[in-house]
């Protein structure tokens, strides 16, 4: 990642823009960003629609359909796309061998696998083998991304659009649950089901009764666990990776056309055309049934739909950032987004240390200033403040950290 010593955004080199980073760190303070806790506070304020509104886009939805909390673990997918191209060109800058650079990929795929374990097996007594984490999920598909970032945009977008025909095909042949399937005993409940149930072709794509939720009892279980995997709570899946690899792929399509020797309007267009378009397949999918709008089991209409959103803001944040040059303001998304993998690992593991170090040596009082309804907003800012506090010291002494 580049670095830079300076107090303001610094000056991205051609191999770079600064405007990725600027992006990135939008997307790791929104994750960073649930130690605000909203939820919290609209319970406590239950009149104010303000708060409602802020705690539905801290929150992922229930099953079909989207809130910017959503947006997050999309954009850091696209996003590993983006950037690729402009990583095979500084590795070959250097001279580094197209076999070198595969075996690193692969190398980087398990890492980032093993990684997401871990973290998700720190507050447990074993090792929880669980799949369907940001990190691994990424992991799965990135050796099969790097693949296709050496050939021809053609191969890409022939391999886009081949995931999610055969995503979409595989799930619509998966028979559908018989008439007496017992939800409850894979954790939907009978209000769920009437809230969020699905129908008609939609009905494949039902959460745990479809095929990637069949696929995990047979696949989890082939790892030691504390007990049979039956099924997850928030319905995720190992087998999404397969549409996230769609998702990053449509990134590296996008930072193909930003390293390209276009015009930076023809850019911008690109992005704002693509996106409007992806957005608006993926929208109309979900409308006429054919598809839902499904993020937690990463459905074909979700592709479209998250990834209209992401080239959208990637041309927000390039045209602001880069062609505008306005990127004094971006400095504090700079400073996440060029250290994300610090980020991701502070708020996972370091947060409920620092939440409990405010609270010893400050007391509660202090966040008790404006009420007890927003305590865990105010504990929480001051959270969010020291884990920055991090990372700029850490982004001041170029001291990054890499898989």
């Amino acid at each position: 990642m580049s670095t830079s010593s300076s107090a303001t955004v610094p000056a991205a080199p051609p191999s770079r823009l600064a405007s990725l980073d600027a992006y990135r760190g939008f997307v790791m303070l929104l994750m960073m960003g649930e130690v605000l806790r909203l939820r919290r506070v609209a319970a406590a304020v239950p009149d104010s629609e303000v708060w409602k509104f802020l705690s539905f886009h801290q929150s992922h939805v229930e099953w079909v359909g989207c809130s910017l909390h959503d947006m997050i673990q999309p954009s850091f997918s696209f996003l590993v796309g983006v950037a690729l191209p402009y990583s095979l060109a500084s590795r070959a800058a250097r001279g580094e061998s197209t076999a070198r650079m595969i075996g690193h990929a692969w190398w980087r795929a398990l890492v980032l696998i093993l990684l997401g374990v871990f973290l998700r097996s720190t507050s447990r007594d074993f090792t929880n083998w669980t799949f369907e984490d940001t990190l691994t999920q990424i992991g799965l598909g990135y050796g099969f991304l790097f693949m296709l970032g050496l050939r021809p945009t053609r191969d890409q977008w022939v391999a886009f659009g081949g995931i999610l025909l055969c995503i979409w095909t595989a799930f619509v042949l998966w028979p559908l649950p018989p008439a007496d399937f017992d939800y409850a005993k894979v954790g939907v409940t009978a209000k769920w089901f009437e809230t969020n149930g699905l129908t008609g072709l939609a009905a494949h794509w039902q959460k745990n009764s479809n095929l990637a939720w069949a696929f995990d009892t047979w696949w989890l279980n082939l790892f030691p666990r504390e007990k049979p995997f039956a099924f997850h709570t928030g319905g995720y899946a190992t087998l999404s990776f397969v549409p996230t690899l769609a998702t990053m792929i449509l990134g590296l399509i996008a930072g193909g056309v930003l390293r390209s020797d276009r015009a930076p309007g023809a850019k911008i267009r690109w992005l704002a055309a693509a996106g409007a378009l992806a957005l608006v397949a993926g929208a109309t999918l979900g409308w006429l049934g054919i598809c839902p709008l499904v993020k937690r089991i990463w459905t074909p209409s979700w592709v479209l739909f998250s990834g209209g959103w992401c080239c959208l803001l990637l041309a927000l944040f390039y045209f602001v950032v880069d062609l505008r040059q306005r990127g004094k303001w971006a400095l504090p998304l700079v400073v996440i987004g060029a250290n994300s993998i610090a980020a991701y690992l502070i708020a996972h593991l370091f947060q409920s240390f620092l939440e409990k170090a405010l609270l010893t040596h400050l007391g509660v009082g202090v966040f008790q200033v404006f009420g007890k309804s927003y305590q865990p907003l105010l504990h929480g800012a001051a959270t969010l403040g020291l884990m920055w506090l991090l990372l700029y010291w850490m982004w001041r002494r170029k001291l990054f950290l890499k898989i």
